[in-house]
């Protein structure tokens, strides 16, 4: 099993267990290949849900740009619902499990079809 299967993994237990969600191993391997290089480095694997900045940019650059959705508090209120279903409390948000949470919350996953 290759570094990218077990992260895909690690991401599918947070989603069962953090999340309790039940993960479409499809679509959260599509999401993580979708994250590119970033999943292997250490800060950027993981979503600063406390930094407006790094929030905007969630907007900016995934929804927006690569879900192809308006800038509207829609946009707003999903990213609080994914850091609220993922957990206030919990410090590591990987980007990957947070992306796959938007993807299911607009029903976008066509994007990685």
């Amino acid at each position: 099993m290759g570094k990218r299967d077990e992260l895909v993994e690690k991401y599918a237990d947070d989603l069962k267990n953090k999340c309790r969600v039940t993960p479409d191993m499809g679509l959260l391997t599509k999401v993580t290949i979708g994250c590119g290089p970033s999943i292997y480095d250490n800060d950027a694997a993981t979503v600063a849900a406390s930094q407006p900045s790094e929030l905007e940019r969630i907007k900016q650059n995934f929804l927006i740009k690569k879900l192809g959705l308006k800038d509207d508090a829609k946009l707003d209120e999903a990213i609080a619902a994914a850091i609220e279903t993922y957990g206030k409390s919990e410090r590591n948000k990987y980007r990957a499990v947070f992306y796959y949470l938007l993807v299911k919350h607009f029903g976008k996953e066509s994007a990685y079809a």
